[in-house]
């Protein structure tokens, strides 16, 4: 336990946000909302800090065809507030295209045109934030034997500086972590999918002969329609374990397991009812792609066989069993899983589109991690409320967005309930999260009564 008390000339925060993605931007908008009929004394103080030097989510990743898979209603605010003016609606309006959308008749804008809504929003609250800080320390901060506050340790990127912001309460939203197959490492010729754009771009368009493409969800397909797209003269393989790419279930019913109240339902279940539930809808959102991608794939498949040109080819039932890099590029070999048959394949790049991983959100603060308390499997004991469980000691709140799968459901890391979520924990900070406030009002209620 810290008993450093350096620093105490700190301003104090309600709440420091770790990580500036959609989820602490859409907590910045409900603590901005909050804060404007609330008055200075019910005021929630904040602060968020992002290691990237300015608002980015998924840049590599925002082919200019592609659509969101949600509807533009699960923006930052509409569920929580649907007269908000940080809507995706006012957005469209403050750019003159609202008539124009609403003529498209449709509910799943493109990629890039809601990611520009959330540069949109991100500047309206700009004040909240400070870009190229990567957080480098949690510490507590001890008082008569409990851990009021907590000082966060921020690097800037570049010049090494660090700064420091005391807080009531911590809210971690720092995303998912690109996944490689055990014993790849990314590199020039051997990406993640979430680089494709950038690593693309550095290679010229008519150069290219092959790429390999491994994985089977939405970002796969995406990935292998825009190389055959982006370097018509090169050739693309994909590479999974599937018969086949399969459709996402995005039908009424099942698209339930997205509402407000499935996350109560899923919290309530029981361990075993919980993982038959992600049984049952993990057709929802993992490894899935949308029908109309998978139906452009296979018209693209048959027109080259009519032509006799294949640059499309499809390893099904297969999997990638050898990769090493040569001084032009990246030899591969793919086995078959039904015959054991081996293909070997030169490629000038290989790139993986084989998913995220979140991270243990504890790990990233160390100096908080032995309050907080976790299960048998060994993760973050949370509360409805996304606060971790943690030991009596320890006043503060930790709250998590994302990370949280395990507890509320498929939703933790999607844009779905973000809007509602941001709202629930701010609920929360209000009600319980400021311990030392409470403390000291009830100091002065004694004193005034005297």
């Amino acid at each position: 336990m810290s008993h450093d008390l350096a620093g105490d000339d700190l301003p104090v925060f309600d709440l420091v946000g770790i990580g500036f993605g959609p989820s602490n931007l859409a907590m910045a908008i409900a603590l901005t909302e909050y804060n404007a009929t609330a008055g200075m004394e019910r005021a929630v103080t904040a602060h968020f800090l992002e290691r990237q030097p300015r608002f980015g989510w998924h840049r590599g990743m925002l082919i200019e065809d592609a659509t969101m898979q949600v509807s533009f209603l699960k923006d930052l605010v509409t569920l929580r507030n649907p007269a908000s003016e940080f809507s995706f609606l006012c957005y469209l309006q403050s750019k003159d295209r609202l008539v124009d959308f609403i003529n498209h008749k449709s509910l799943f804008p493109l990629r890039v045109e809601f990611h520009d809504y959330f540069e949109w929003a991100a500047a309206k609250v700009d004040d909240l934030v400070t870009y190229g800080h990567e957080v480098v320390e949690v510490r507590p901060v001890v008082r008569d034997g409990a851990i009021v506050y907590l000082d966060v340790t921020a690097r800037q990127t570049g010049s090494g500086e660090t700064v420091s912001y005391r807080a009531r309460n911590v809210l971690v939203a720092t995303g998912l972590l690109p996944h490689l197959p055990e014993g790849v490492s990314a590199s020039a010729r051997v990406w993640h999918n979430r680089d494709l754009l950038f690593r693309a771009a550095e290679l010229p368009v008519d150069a290219p002969a092959r790429f390999v493409v491994v994985g089977a969800g939405q970002s796969a397909a995406e990935t292998v329609a825009h190389l055959h797209d982006r370097f018509p003269q090169a050739e693309v393989c994909a590479v999974f374990a599937r018969y086949g790419y399969s459709p996402a279930d995005d039908s009424p019913f099942a698209n339930r397991i997205f509402d407000p109240a499935a996350v109560d339902d899923y919290f309530a279940a029981p361990s075993e009812i919980k993982q038959r539930l992600m049984a049952y809808h993990g057709n929802t959102n993992y490894a899935v792609v949308d029908m109309d991608l998978i139906e452009d794939l296979y018209a693209r498949l048959y027109r080259e066989k009519v032509l006799g040109a294949e640059r499309l080819r499809i390893f099904n039932t297969a999997r990638l069993a050898q990769l090493s890099e040569t001084p032009t590029g990246v030899r591969t070999v793919v086995e078959s899983l039904v015959t054991g048959e081996q293909t070997e394949l030169d490629a000038d790049a290989v790139v993986f589109a084989t998913g995220y991983r979140a991270a243990d959100p504890l790990r990233l603060l160390p100096g908080v991690e032995p309050y907080c308390h976790r299960d048998a499997q060994g993760r973050p004991r949370i509360g409805r409320d996304y606060r971790v469980t943690t030991s009596p000691e320890l006043r503060c709140g930790v709250y998590l967005q994302g990370a949280t799968e395990h507890t509320h459901g498929i939703t933790s890391s999607l844009l779905s309930n973000t809007a509602l979520r941001v709202g629930e924990i701010l609920q929360s900070v209000i009600d319980k999260g400021r311990p030392d406030v409470a403390a000291h009002a009830a100091v002065e209620e004694v004193s005034a009564a005297r």
